[in-house]
């Protein structure tokens, strides 16, 4: 009995030293991952931090200049450089035209383009939402020209109505709100229709309030968007009154960079920034949760 006792002694202990290596990785691999993300987050993020560091500090040459932490005493000053050195409600007004206004226009468009993919039959209409869903493979760079010639031909060069008018169709839009739409039990639709609505009384006043996260993804992806577009605003639009917020913010730090002045563009930068993160923080469960129920299937 004492050796057997034993023996099962000896077999415990080699089973519970060979575990040992074995959850020492499985701890090893837990802990490398959550660090990690982490180092990812601060790499992402250390830009912002630096942008707001040197926008409340003075601008000042020297090894400070590149520090992520702020320099006491803060100060607004050069926010309130910054605003005195561009006409920046002009500049917000151009901007919330062309996002908001695209946006609209962009509204109207995808819900009825989708409502006809998603509800209605017609030969070829398969072959004709894959050639739309074509265009989220081709680089909006690839049109620039194309479509500048098509407004110089209608005279629509050098205005904000020219710079929103590519966008006003989006295959990403037809797609979403279709998948939208197919979630929707077709039966709502007859129902309306029996009740005596045409098609756009279904789309307008029983789809679209049904569709609201589908709606509020798809507002995020295009407000954001065009809030930030440079490279086409700055090849239709000559006017500086005409211009958005980020070919002025172009300008401006052009200006302020021959200076040094980082300090000022960053405060600029933003100023630019400011009105799509105060939505989000404002909006964050909204915007999570039409994501996360955007309807896409």
């Amino acid at each position: 009995m004492s050796v057997e006792t034993s023996d099962n002694l000896l077999v415990t202990g080699a089973k519970s030293r060979s575990r040992q290596p074995s959850m020492l990785l499985r701890g090893a691999r837990r802990s490398t991952l959550p660090l990690l993300l982490v180092c990812g987050a601060l790499l992402w993020v250390a830009p912002f931090i630096w942008m707001l560091s040197a926008s409340f500090s003075e601008s000042s040459f020297g090894p400070g200049m590149a520090s992520l932490l702020p320099r006491f005493p803060l100060t607004l000053q050069n926010f309130r450089d910054a605003w005195d050195s561009a006409d920046w409600l002009r500049l917000y007004a151009n901007t919330i035209f062309f996002s908001f206004g695209t946006f609209l226009v962009q509204l109207v468009t995808i819900t009825t383009a989708g409502y006809v993919f998603a509800y209605h039959e017609f030969r070829g209409k398969q072959t004709l939402f894959y050639l739309l869903l074509i265009q989220l493979m081709i680089m909006p760079v690839v049109m620039m020209v194309p479509n500048m010639m098509i407004l110089k031909q209608f005279g629509l060069l050098n205005t904000l109505t020219g710079v929103m008018m590519p966008y006003f169709a989006s295959a990403f839009g037809v797609f979403l709100m279709r998948q939208a739409f197919l979630s929707i039990p077709r039966e709502i639709e007859e129902a309306a229709l029996m009740e005596g609505c045409r098609w756009w009384q279904v789309v307008f006043r029983v789809l679209i309030p049904m569709s609201w996260p589908a709606i509020l993804a798809f507002a995020t992806v295009s407000i954001t968007y065009h809030w930030n577009e440079y490279l086409w605003p700055l090849m239709v639009l000559n006017d500086p009154d005409k211009q958005v917020l980020t070919v002025g913010l172009v300008s401006f730090a052009m200006g302020a960079e021959s200076g040094g002045q980082w300090g000022l563009i960053t405060a600029g930068t933003l100023m630019v920034c400011l009105p799509l993160m105060l939505a989000f923080v404002l909006f964050q469960k909204q915007f999570l949760k039409s994501f996360g129920f955007s309807g896409i299937k």
